[in-house]
């Protein structure tokens, strides 16, 4: 009798980037967030989309789920951390009490009843801590035998920074540092501070500081009590995220001499110093506890997870100590990926499964055929042109040369907060006027904001000081000094690039259009960012990508092998741009 395979869905709610995984015999088949179904930036609410997306693509039911995996303890979060700091705060954390009150006692303490009714589930609902979750979704997607396991964010049920060590099938947690000393918080609360909107602009904050000089490294260095094994401390008079509800307050003024910013108003070389020495703090303790992983476990190889680890500026660095051999971070590193690490982690500890090899792209979402987009289109009623596979990249890769912007939507969506091929908007990186158009006239963001390049694999080193893969966005290097001229658009003011590489394996129509693009131009290397205007999710579906199209200044739209033309149409269908942005809170 052939064994019935085991699926166990991981899920991942009610704090910020829900999700849900789909892993059947120990291979991923379904990972999405919420977000890009209901089209709420960050939405927390119940996965039931992703769940519904993951059962429909799998061909299975909620009853034939093996198991259903929370991907953190929210009794041990609610009844330890929450309200043990609520009583150590008292009566200044009245107005938090009240708000977690409402917000637990509604939702968060009955999570298994609400698995059970969105589901219609009877079956076991198993709980992994915050950052066993973490730590799961990096080493059991890493192919490593062995690896030292670093999670870094603002905090789970009481960790906020942990160290562990992964062998074979078994993952053990080695060190923790607790709330409320937290890297991810202190992250959060200078993005705060700067005027940025905690939780979802950390990146901003990261992108601004090229611009700036480490000048405010004194004052950094007085907000928390840094130990040479990497453990640290937060001087806690500077911060208000235990009782209050801003995360930084009158003390932060003080120590910097300057108030803080207002969201939207100008940025002044003051904010790009304090940024700058933001990230050279963060930079120095994450190189101190990798450093003290490799020691207290011995392994040459590392591997990365938690919100913190999303800093590809730090990852660089990490990986140019020479600290270790090997590296991998896990591509949804935040909470999203948490859903993920809760299925593998239970998928080994209760069902000694087989180890998954190394993970080699992200394409776990949805996708829509041909003739899906097909019909789609034609019930628009707009003009398109259908072309075969091999005319749509061709097509595709001549219009790339020069001025066009084209949004590329493909295959299966990525998981995780990066688009890599399959949900992107593109152009040619030689031109560095596309660096301005893309972010003003498209994507309506802050004009300093950089762009990733996506190269193929094959001349990575060719354009950057990089000797091995990226292909998850999630490591920033130099760009050759010979080669900053001819790709200005993703050249950032540091000289620096987040590089995406791209294979054949990867996504293959991706790379051909990538190959395509060189044997016109000889130029390896296109512009890569997120199908979506600022404040809006990643396009999930045709219709999404198409209201992006029709609402922003892209010249082309590629969906499967259609392609639109701007100047093609019909002038009612492009008068909705103030109602679309509307739609979206900016971020």
């Amino acid at each position: 009798m052939i064994a019935k395979p085991v699926a166990i869905l991981g899920l991942s709610c009610f704090y910020h980037d829900s999700a849900a995984a789909l892993v059947i015999d120990g291979k991923i088949v379904f990972a999405a967030q919420e977000e890009r179904f209901t089209r709420k930036k960050h939405d927390e609410s119940f996965p039931a989309n992703a769940v519904r997306h993951a059962l429909d693509y799998a061909g299975i039911s909620a009853k034939e789920l093996d198991a259903v995996v929370f991907y953190e303890k929210p009794l041990l979060k609610f009844l330890e951390r929450i309200l043990q700091t609520q009583l150590k705060v008292w009566p200044r954390g009245f107005i938090l009490f009240h708000r977690a009150m409402h917000e637990w006692m509604g939702k968060k303490l009955w999570i298994p009843q609400t698995i059970q009714k969105e589901l219609k589930y009877k079956g076991p609902i198993m709980f992994t801590s915050h950052h066993e979750s973490h730590a799961a979704s990096a080493f059991f997607c890493s192919g490593f035998d062995d690896a030292a396991v670093v999670t870094v964010d603002g905090v789970g049920e009481w960790a906020t920074t942990t160290i562990g060590y992964g062998h074979g099938k078994e993952l053990k947690m080695l060190k923790e540092i607790h709330f409320p000393d937290s890297l991810g918080l202190l992250y959060s609360a200078l993005t705060y501070y700067l005027g940025f909107k905690v939780n979802s602009a950390e990146y901003k904050v990261m992108g601004l500081a090229p611009y700036g000089q480490p000048k405010y490294l004194k004052e950094m260095r007085e907000l928390i009590e840094l130990l040479s094994d990497g453990s640290f401390a937060l001087r806690m008079k500077y911060f208000n995220y235990e009782y209050g509800l801003t995360m930084t307050g009158k003390k932060i003024e003080q120590l910097f001499h300057e108030p803080t910013r207002r969201s939207e108003s100008p940025l002044t070389q003051f904010h790009k110093d304090v940024a700058s020495s933001l990230q050279a703090l963060t930079e120095e303790v994450m190189l101190k506890i990798a450093a003290h992983a490799r020691e207290l476990t011995g392994s040459e190889n590392l591997c990365l997870a938690g919100g913190v680890a999303l800093n590809c500026v730090a990852n660089g660095k990490i990986l140019k100590s020479g600290l270790f051999k090997d590296m991998f971070i896990q591509p949804a590193a935040g909470d999203a990926g948490g859903a993920l690490g809760a299925a593998l982690s239970v998928w080994h500890r209760k069902f000694s499964g087989e180890r998954l090899s190394r993970l080699e792209n992200v394409y776990f979402g949805p996708e829509y055929s041909d003739p899906q987009i097909d019909e789609f289109l034609k019930a628009e009623g707009l003009p398109f042109e259908k072309l075969s596979e091999q005319d749509i990249i061709e097509k595709t890769a001549s219009l790339l040369v020069g001025e066009n912007v084209i949004g590329w939507f493909q295959d299966r969506m990525e998981f995780g907060p990066r688009s890599l091929g399959s949900r992107s908007i593109i152009a040619d990186a030689r031109n560095a006027a596309n660096w301005q158009k893309v972010n003003l006239k498209i994507k309506f963001r802050e004009s300093f904001r950089p762009f990733a390049p996506t190269v193929l694999e094959e001349r990575t080193a060719d354009y950057f000081d990089l000797d091995r893969p990226s292909p998850y966005m999630l490591l920033v290097a130099d760009v050759h000094e010979n080669r900053r001229a001819e790709i200005p658009a993703v050249t950032h003011v540091d000289g620096s690039a987040r590089i995406q590489t791209i294979n054949k394996n990867q996504h293959p129509k991706y790379y051909a259009l990538l190959k395509a693009f060189e044997r016109r131009t000889g130029c390896g290397v296109i512009i890569n960012t997120s199908f979506n205007v600022r404040g809006e999710p990643i396009v999930e579906s045709p219709k999404d990508a198409l209201n992006c199209f029709l609402n922003t200044g892209m010249d082309y739209l590629v969906l499967g092998n259609c392609l639109l033309k701007k100047t093609e149409m019909p002038v009612e269908r492009l008068k909705g741009r103030e109602k679309y942005l509307k739609a979206f809170q900016l971020d």
